[in-house]
């Protein structure tokens, strides 16, 4: 094979390499982004997520201008604001307070003007009805800070990227797997590769890691996680097993952050090992708050309304994962069934009805019938039906004097027809990672920034602890992939002057 130089290599193709890649070339570097699957399953996660974006905007003008918005929208929808100041407080409250504060900042402050510039670069956005609006009195109103989605959801947003990474002149290479640094006292040259079954280096003036953690690595799962993480589903995809984490700390990077955390969900029951791009992130099963949870003992584990899905969904795969037989059914009857998310209208999915109580029990698999009636019985007595039931505020509807309490959504289970859905745990992305600054550069053992090597996505460590804010994923990957590809180009600068 014929060498390879560049100004600026890219390891890993996801939302925030893409965004990384757009930036140095936009900062005229020549850029390769190194892909380890083929072109038929690239983009790392972010082809598997929802495309769902937490963003702060002051208003329906802000929305403006990342959307078109008609009139007739603007008129019969309530948008509502998500400002920096909630952005942040959401982020810091979730996590327990230990977010980063200088990232956080910077995630937050940067949020807006990011979707602006990705627009600019051909990724489109819209307003997220489907998933995050419920109509109230005729007219829409959307909860819990999200409003915005990329159109075509993570497909839609990965297809939009690589076809303006295309458009740029970006080389990209498939089935290209990163083993390791090049590098000396000065700092990092370029990365080793074995790129369809042969290995080689790659020389670049600068490198930018956004390979995603370790969550399709199941060794490491058990050894950084815990025992029985290495039960779980990876929701997305196979690719993602540690090697940028691996490369950077053989390179003197310090770990940051919560490795013993990670995103996880309630996830089908009968999902396969990995993330499936057929059916995308409908495996997944949000709608928990407007039902209850039983585990294998027939009983309620978890407060399914704690609060809004977005700031819980995140941490409640850990909670089924700690289960008995590591599975979880939800429970609904007609009241909510008309609100619940287009996921559990798919086909493949683990599903039972009955028109009865009774004969629902008997079609819980692995469930202890009797046990089940009796919680739902218990449940349904103590509702606070006094209390309206809203779905678009925390509404107070809930329980009183059981052990596990539902703060709010709670409604009687007693009208037929009943459905039940199968979930286990789903593990997204790991928490720890590595310690980067302002400009993503990552950081080593000594505090001090490595010349060369740059971070984005996945891959870095101290912003979400324990759960995160639904959304900032995808935006985190958004905002450091640009900072990390604009500050790459930067450091190349002298030498391709030269």
């Amino acid at each position: 094979m014929s060498p390879i130089t560049c100004d600026v290599a890219v390891v890993g193709a996801g939302n925030a390499a893409l965004c990384a890649a757009l930036a140095a070339r936009e900062g005229g570097a020549d850029v390769v982004v190194l892909e380890r699957a083929p072109e038929e399953e690239r983009g790392g996660n972010s082809t598997f997520t929802g495309g769902v974006i937490r963003v702060a905007f002051d208003g329906v003008d802000d929305l403006k201008e990342l959307f078109e918005i008609s009139e007739a929208e603007e008129r019969n929808t309530d948008f509502g604001t998500y400002t920096a100041a909630d952005f942040f407080d959401d982020l810091a409250r979730v996590t327990q307070y230990r977010t980063d504060p200088v990232l956080a900042e910077i995630l937050v402050d940067n949020s807006f003007e990011t979707l602006k510039w990705m627009r600019t670069k051909g990724v489109r956005f819209g307003p997220m009805y489907s998933r995050q609006a419920f109509e109230v009195n005729g007219r829409f109103k959307f909860w819990g800070g999200l409003a915005v989605e990329a159109i075509g959801g993570g497909p839609g947003l990965v297809e939009n990227l690589f076809q303006a990474a295309e458009k740029a002149g970006i080389r990209i290479l498939y089935q290209a797997r990163a083993t390791g640094l090049v590098r000396d006292d000065e700092g990092v040259h370029g990365v080793r590769v074995r790129h369809q079954g042969q290995t080689r280096e790659i020389a670049a003036k600068a490198v930018v890691l956004a390979a995603g953690g370790f969550q399709a690595n199941t060794e490491m799962r058990a050894r950084y996680l815990g025992p029985g993480w290495e039960l779980a589903k990876v929701r997305g995809t196979r690719f993602n097993t540690g090697d940028g984490l691996n490369m950077a700390f053989d390179a003197g990077a310090m770990s940051y952050g919560n490795w013993s955390g990670c995103h996880s969900v309630g996830w089908d029951m009968n999902a396969p090992p990995f993330g499936d791009l057929a059916v995308g992130d409908g495996f997944q099963k949000h709608s928990y708050p407007f039902g209850i949870m039983v585990n294998a003992r027939g009983e309620r584990f978890i407060d399914e309304g704690a609060d809004f899905r977005n700031y819980t969904y995140a941490k409640y795969g850990a909670v089924i994962l700690r289960q008995p037989f590591q599975f979880a059914w939800q429970v609904f009857d007609s009241k909510v069934t008309h609100l619940l998310r287009d996921e559990y209208r798919i086909r493949r999915m683990t599903k039972v009805e009955a028109e009865t109580l009774d004969d629902l029990a008997g079609k819980l698999e692995g469930v202890d019938a009797e046990r089940f009636l009796r919680t739902v019985k218990d449940y349904n007595d103590a509702v606070m039906t006094d209390v309206p039931f809203d779905p678009t505020v925390k509404d107070g509807r809930a329980t009183r004097g059981l052990d596990v309490p539902k703060s709010n959504w709670a409604t009687r289970i007693d009208e037929p027809p009943f459905e039940a859905y199968g979930t286990t745990c789903g593990i997204t992305f790991t928490f720890g990672g590595l310690r980067i600054d302002g400009e993503a550069r990552v950081i080593d053992t000594e505090e001090a920034p490595i010349p060369g090597l740059y971070g984005a996505g996945e891959i870095v460590g101290g912003l979400f602890y324990f759960n995160y804010p639904g959304g900032s994923g995808i935006m985190a990957g958004s905002v450091f992939g640009r900072i990390a590809g604009t500050s790459a180009a930067q450091a190349a600068k002298p030498t391709m002057a030269a």
